[in-house]
This record gives structure tokens, sequence and C-alpha cells, in this order.
């Protein structure tokens, strides 16, 4: 018989934002009694879809990164399926902490997590990772290009940019004379969260730039991912996917 964990009572008394299933088949509560574990199960199912092709159920061989890795959920569903080495990364200790309590409580001892602005990361010196993660954190940053570069650096094979878009502008405006014009290749939205930083799922700086879909396809293309996919929401779908007021982006590396 397995003894549980000592500290699986504490797991199970608290709300998590995600519903981890732990090793004697409890589900941790989750925030809204539940209501948003649609998000969850909406953003692993376009994930499996562009990775299916990729990995099918072999995973050994991969290194991934999660960039705003919050609680860890879907860098230890990675670790789960048999990553070779997985690191989370995240702003706020409480996730970091989080995250490596549920690696330790799972035992995906392949996993480790480190605090970090996604900003002060040295991306040389960390290298390329086969799959990188960046799951609801463009949309609040004040520079979610700079973001947007760090990823692309660290991407060896694919990287997953899900977010919060706003709708989208087109046209042709003046470039400091009438005579010269430049067509607009997508647009932010400015959202004020600078009275919610202290919420563990806000920006820790207040002010966010969300990016149009057209935009965000346009930055990764010409930050240089050699290929970018807008991914398929399924058909039970998150209603925010669904109705594309969310998306999510594959951006591929061919070396």
């Amino acid at each position: 018989m397995t003894t549980p964990h000592p500290r699986l009572a504490e797991l199970l008394s608290r709300d998590w934002f995600y519903p981890f299933q732990l090793p004697g088949g409890e589900v941790t509560p989750t925030y809204d009694g539940g209501r948003l574990n649609a998000v969850h199960s909406t953003r692993l199912a376009m994930m499996d879809a562009a990775l299916e092709p990729l990995y099918g159920s072999d995973y050994s061989g991969a290194r991934v990164v999660d960039l705003a890795c919050h609680q860890g959920y879907f860098a230890l569903e990675l670790a789960r399926r048999g990553a070779r080495e997985v690191l989370g990364v995240d702003a706020r200790q409480e996730h970091v902490d989080d995250a490596s309590l549920m690696a330790e409580v799972l035992g995906h001892h392949q996993f480790s997590a480190r605090q970090s602005d996604i900003h002060a990361l040295e991306t040389g010196a960390m290298g390329r990772f086969d799959i990188c993660l960046m799951l609801g954190l463009i949309y609040h940053l004040e520079n979610p290009v700079g973001a947007i570069r760090t990823a692309h650096a660290l991407t060896g094979r694919v990287c997953f940019i899900e977010t919060q878009v706003v709708p989208h502008l087109s046209g042709n405006v003046d470039w400091g004379n009438y005579r010269f014009v430049k067509p607009l290749q997508g647009c932010f939205g400015i959202i004020d969260e600078t009275d919610e930083t202290h919420g563990p799922e806000a920006s820790t700086q207040g002010i966010c730039l969300a990016p149009s879909t057209e935009g965000l396809l346009w930055i990764m293309h010409k930050v240089g991912f050699d290929r970018v996919e807008l991914l398929e929401p399924p058909a039970d779908a998150y209603e925010q996917h669904r109705f594309g007021k969310r998306v999510m982006v594959a951006g591929y590396r061919d070396a």
C-alpha cells in the first residue's frame, strides 16, 4: 500500500487554479467551483492537436520550458508524458512554490521551477527547448513583443502562445507626412490592471497590451518563426476560445 504524501491533506484543503489529478485518485478543488476548468481542458486539447503529429506518445527526448508556468499544470502534464527535462518559470514566487510542491507530490523529478520576470531571462545560457509554452501571459504585459522574442529565442521546435485578443484594426495611416502611409498590421488594446497587481492571475506591472489575432500572427512571423499556425478550438471549447476572444497560436522553427 502506498503511503500518502505528508502534505496531501494540505493540497486538498485549498482551492487551486487547476484540477490536478493526484496519485491516490483525488482531484484538487478549483476556483469558482470548477467553472474555469474548461479554459485548461481547451488549452490542452489545442496543444495536443499540434503536438500529436510531432511526438505521438513519445516525449522522452523533449526538453520543455513553460514561461509563466503558474502552478505548473501544463508543464507537469508534459512531465507526466515523459519529457526528459521540464523547466517552469514564473514571476511570482508563490507560483514557483506551488508548482514545485505539486511536482514533488506527483513524482515528476525532471521538473524544476525558477522565479524570474520573463524579460530578465538569459536566453543564451538557457539554450533551446523543443517545446516552449507561453499560455495566458502576453496580455498581462506592457512589452508583449519582447516576451515573444524571448519565447522565439528559447524555442527549438514549437512554441505555443495563448492569449486574450482584441478586435482587429486595418487600413493605412499617415507616417510622418500625408505623402507617406503605412498599413496597419494589427493592433494592441490597452487594458488597465494597475489596481489588480496583487492578484495571482493579474499583471505584475498593471499596464497590459492585448494583441489582435492578426497582429499576433504578424509579430510571430516577424520575430523569426518559420511557420505560424492559428490553432482550431475543439467543438466543446471554452466560450472565449469558441468565439475567438482567446486564441492559441503555434510557432514552428525548422532548425
